[in-house]
């Protein structure tokens, strides 16, 4: 986040509102431009038409939408997932395993987030075992060494913080219990399915990945043979039904006050339910933004996404820094008053400072219509 000085402007023209994301001016529709996400310096524009009124969208800026249910082909190496974004910081891929990994796995290039879309298992790694279900955030230190063996089909996000850690955010004044209480952390167990699987003899191929490349370290025994371990760094767990949400019922909060995971050069955020804001001049769907400083990607993880329409669980959305977003038409009819008391939506979100490019996978099953979604929104 950017240090020093900004330039110093508190100034004000036309009609407008006294305070950000509520008691908008009648028939208008209000669009935020702001420095470093939404922690630096704003300006609230009032506009007479929803900023994405448009009528076509050319270029590299376009929003883009993908299916990532039609990547249908298991893989038993991670390595093989296909990658859908990317940049040198971050790496996404998604990741179907419908049987135990052939090989164990290593990650040199930086710690990985594994979020369980669907299915169920054990995460066996040096420290011991993992059951995992769905919903679940399994955070792997750099250079751990693990294996998955699904007992149910699994779908993964795979998000890698490429030559560098996962920390988490700052709460400040709300303190380290909020949003998740740290003790709610699962760490690995050296219980007895762990020990059964040490026990297991062979071969055993471990795959290395470092600077984008696979070695292959072959043992005549399981490696994954420790009898025990101590310190302050080991595989977690994390499951969004432990997120508690911070909300305000008078004001609709930033998604960065959702931020789960943070990394050097992108953050990852949980949107889980929450009750809508009750004060009658609140906005109560996400707000007009440009957010020039960081492209935004959602992935759809369960549930009724209130502000998009015809997205499913398992797409995922991308709108690349400096293209202006917000709700869909069918969600503006809900700005002041909310259809129900709550939202139903678990989604994951990943803000990166760079720009991402699109993978082979993900420009596979892309939804090219995505863009005319917003048409409407001027009519």
């Amino acid at each position: 986040m950017a240090k020093g000085n900004w330039i110093p402007v508190k100034a004000a023209e036309g009609v407008h509102s006294r305070q950000a994301h509520a008691d908008l001016p009648e028939g208008t529709y209000e669009r935020e431009i702001s420095k470093e996400g939404f922690f630096g310096p704003a300006a609230f524009l009032y506009h007479r038409r929803p900023p994405t009124g448009w009528v076509s969208f050319e270029g590299p800026l376009r929003p883009r939408a993908f299916d990532l249910n039609g990547l249908n082909e298991p893989q038993t190496s991670p390595w093989s997932a296909p990658i859908v974004l990317h940049n040198k910081s971050v790496e996404v891929r998604f990741w179907k395993l419908a049987q135990p990994m052939a090989n164990l796995a290593r990650n040199g290039d930086g710690d990985q987030i594994l979020f369980v879309h669907d299915g169920e298992g054990d995460l066996l790694t040096d420290y011991g075992r993992i059951a995992y279900v769905k919903g679940d955030y399994l955070y792997l230190p750099r250079g751990t060494m693990w294996r998955l063996k699904p007992s149910q089909p699994t779908s993964i996000l795979m998000i890698e913080a490429t030559n560098t850690h996962y920390t988490l955010p700052d709460r400040g004044i709300m303190g380290p219990h909020a949003v998740f209480d740290p003790a709610v952390l699962d760490t690995p167990k050296m219980d007895e399915v762990f020990k059964a699987h040490q026990a297991e003899e062979g071969l055993f191929r471990v795959e290395i990945k470092k600077r984008g490349q696979v070695s292959v370290a072959a043992y005549p025994y399981n490696p994954l043979d420790a009898v025990g371990w101590h310190g302050d760094l080991s595989p977690v767990r994390l499951n969004v039904r432990d997120v508690r949400p911070l909300m305000s019922h008078r004001y609709h909060v930033p998604p960065s006050a959702h931020t789960t995971f943070l990394s050097d050069r992108f953050v990852i955020c949980t949107f889980a339910p929450r009750p809508f804001e009750t004060d009658p001049g609140a906005i109560k769907v996400p707000f007009f933004h440009n957010n020039d400083d960081f492209d935004e990607v959602l992935f759809y993880h369960a549930g009724d996404f209130f502000s998009r329409d015809n997205i499913d669980a398992g797409m995922m959305t991308f709108h690349p820094s400096g293209f202006t977003h917000g709700p869909h038409p069918k969600a503006l009819k809900n700005m002041f008053v909310s259809a129900k008391p709550a939202t139903d939506e678990y989604a994951v979100m990943i803000d990166t400072r760079d720009p991402l490019e699109v993978g082979e996978g993900a420009a596979s099953v892309e939804n090219h219509a995505y863009v005319d979604s917003w048409k409407t929104a001027g009519a």
